[in-house]
């Protein structure tokens, strides 16, 4: 199967930054749109970036010129670099992918809206 496994998270102050990696383990064939999204508590998950894999993006309104999304497609791997943080930034963060891989032998499968476990991010002074 996949694995999507996130790094990175932790606790900042309000105006600094974090790096968000997520890396993507299995037997992919290749990886579409990539994107993190966060929830805090009582609140639906949202948006924050998506990459597609040419590497077009796009963001969350609230995160528009403090967050930028990229990827190493030969690492399988997504980034989220947050700069300007601010105490409303405060959330656990999840990766997604859409996924393309091998099941069995060479049968191929798609999860499009596969998920990581969560990172918390907490900006407090």
């Amino acid at each position: 199967q996949v694995q999507l496994v996130e790094a990175g998270g932790g606790l900042v102050q309000p105006g600094g930054s974090l790096r968000l990696s997520c890396a993507a383990s299995g037997r992919i064939r290749s990886i579409n749109r990539m994107g993190w999204y966060r929830q805090v508590p009582g609140k639906q998950r949202e948006l924050v970036a998506a990459i597609s894999s040419g590497g077009s993006t796009n963001y969350g309104d609230s995160v528009k010129g403090r967050f930028t999304i990229s990827r190493d497609n030969a690492k399988n791997t997504v980034y989220l670099q947050m700069s300007s943080l601010k105490p409303e930034d405060t959330a656990v963060y999840y990766c997604n992918a859409d996924v393309v891989y091998y099941s069995g032998g060479y049968n191929l499968q798609r999860a499009p809206d596969h998920w990581g476990q969560g990172t918390q991010v907490t900006v407090s002074s």
